[in-house]
């Protein structure tokens, strides 16, 4: 079977449901910035604060270029990931991108920004970084997922749209 590979901002709900969907399909769940972390030896923010964020860019490519050979995944990315047309034909390749949107101001004002890179800069940065990826989540999604309040309704309706799709569930 395909991977599903989760995309969206930071704090949209891709590592909560890509958990809570593996769970619901008996799949494996990967996030590519706990794969990066654990191979770097360091935090994200240390990546970016020591390397910067080319470096960490190619860190995400790395990770993507690992997972070109697995299947059956449910894989939460970081939302910085389909900036680069590589990684995204990578996950293309073995997998289904689903693009989980929630409104970005929602997002920043719920979700703690305690050590996140794009948090750094105030609200207004942080909505103008959704704006600029906005259109390459949408690009490279197979499907788009308005999130709901619930992870299990959110879960429920990936699979509703999912099951259009051939090869994936």
């Amino acid at each position: 079977m395909k991977n599903i590979v989760l995309t969206g901002m930071m704090g949209s709900g891709k590592t909560t449901c890509g958990k809570a969907l593996a769970r619901r399909l008996g799949r494996e769940f990967l996030d590519t910035d706990a794969m990066i972390v654990s191979q770097a030896g360091k935090s994200i923010p240390e990546i970016f604060s020591q390397e910067g964020e080319p470096a960490f860019r190619d860190w995400e490519t790395a990770i993507c270029r690992q997972l070109t050979d697995r299947e059956n995944l449910i894989i939460a990315t970081g939302g910085g990931l389909i900036l680069r047309p590589e990684n995204v034909e990578l996950l293309k390749a073995r997998g289904v991108l689903v693009f989980l949107n929630r409104p970005a101001d929602l997002i920043f004002d719920s979700t703690s920004m305690a050590g996140r890179p794009l948090a750094q800069n105030g609200k207004a940065a942080f909505l103008q970084t959704f704006a600029v990826r906005e259109p390459y989540y949408r690009a490279a999604a197979d499907a788009v997922i308005e999130t709901f309040p619930s992870v299990e309704d959110t879960v429920t309706e990936i699979l509703r749209q999912l099951y259009t799709l051939e090869g994936v569930l």
